[in-house]
């Protein structure tokens, strides 16, 4: 298992545990973590599981694709550190991730 912490705007941590191939949306659902609705359930189609990935963390993902970059122009407040968690699979090297979320838009 592999660990994610998720920082909310206020600065609280949710820490989450991940299997290896898992991806960061759904370990944040199964935590319970409120920010990532995740309304396609993984398909990359809506932006609701958007997120932030700590600037430390960033060289280690893969580039998004073209589609995944184009849902990601569609969110709110997007930045260079955005990412659709759905797309982002834990692995080893992704142990301990530091995800920050997004204000809550619902």
């Amino acid at each position: 298992m592999f660990k994610i912490s998720f920082i909310g705007q206020d600065g609280s941590t949710i820490d989450a545990s991940a299997e290896d191939g898992q991806s960061v949306m759904s370990a944040a659902v199964n935590s319970g973590v409120d920010a990532i609705i995740a309304e396609c359930g993984g398909a990359c189609a809506c932006g609701t599981c958007h997120c932030y990935i700590d600037e430390g963390w960033l060289d280690r993902l893969s580039p998004p694709d073209d589609f995944e970059e184009a849902m990601i122009e569609c969110v709110s407040n997007p930045t260079p550190q955005s990412r659709l968690s759905c797309q982002i699979r834990m692995s080893p090297a992704l142990d301990g991730l530091v995800v920050h979320l997004p204000p809550s838009q619902y």
